[in-house]
């Protein structure tokens, strides 16, 4: 780690719904308190109204961590959960993450340390290895999603698929602020703002290492196919096509690609997506 990452200072974002487990948001804060370069300052948005257990697991660690406690009155969703997040952020670089995933001890270091040699940059990611429940000792029975690491990659790469992993980026306030930050966009809330972010010629990277440990439980496949996640895929295309990121073509075939394997068999769908995520 540089010294001169060691003074550059960033915001943590994340956000918090009643539906969440005490134990896995413990975990997570866990991993933020045993960063090598910790945090200045950690958002955390309440989505409405949560349950006792899990402001226990937040009370606990007010006292080790700098966390920053913003509740909203309802439920109102990810995306205006994170733009109500964003607005009470102090520094331009903010680190999301997701109440029940595990930071990579190096993860904010690996970061940092990049963005401070190549400023430039106004999204950066890195890679991630997915597990149920408990990450195995030994690291065995975990995928690992890797995505592109240059930002002419990721241009190519974001015509099909989700480009970075949302739990591993850092970003500048500045820059979502300049595409008017998250929109409503069902499960795919990321994906549509790193494609106006393309589309307005910002600069991307992911690193090579892996930064996060990201929990993706039994019933992940199951939220992700039927009619509802296809009108997303629909919404997704009309994006691309006014972005104008791919031909009109070119966008419905991938359209159709992405969208008819939502009606496989969940078993079928899972072998797709762990063939996916070994190939980039």
């Amino acid at each position: 780690m540089s010294k001169s990452s060691l003074h550059m200072k960033f915001s943590v974002l994340m956000s918090v719904y009643r539906r969440e487990q005490p134990a896995f948001l413990h975990e997570c804060l866990q991993s933020l308190h045993a960063q090598t370069q910790p945090a200045h300052e950690i958002v955390v948005v309440l989505d409405g109204e949560i349950t006792q257990n899990l402001q226990a697991a937040l009370d606990e660690w007010r006292t080790r961590l700098p966390l920053k406690i913003v509740p909203l009155p309802q439920n109102v969703g990810l995306g205006k959960a994170l733009n109500a997040g964003i607005e009470h952020c102090t520094h331009d670089y903010i680190f999301r993450m997701d109440s029940d995933d595990i930071a990579h001890p190096e993860r904010f270091a690996l970061q940092c340390a990049f963005l401070r040699q190549h400023p430039e940059t106004d999204l950066l990611g890195g890679q991630i290895a997915e597990f149920d429940r408990h990450i195995p000792a030994d690291g065995s029975r975990m995928n690992m999603r890797r995505v592109p690491l240059t930002h002419a990659d990721i241009v190519r790469f974001s015509q099909k698929r989700n480009p970075f992993n949302h739990m591993t980026v850092a970003y500048r306030k500045s820059s979502l602020h300049r595409v008017g930050g998250y929109q409503h966009h069902l499960w795919m809330e990321d994906y549509n703002l790193w494609l106006r972010m393309l589309a307005a010629g910002m600069q991307c990277a992911n690193l090579p290492q892996t930064l996060v440990y990201a929990r993706t439980g039994s019933g992940m496949i199951g939220r992700r196919k039927g009619w509802r996640y296809i009108r997303s895929e629909w919404q997704l295309y009309r994006l691309k096509r006014r972005l104008a990121l791919q031909t009109p073509p070119a966008a419905f075939v991938c359209f159709a690609q992405r969208a008819l394997p939502r009606l496989l068999p969940s078993a079928l769908l899972q072998f797709l997506y762990n063939r996916l995520r070994r190939n980039p």
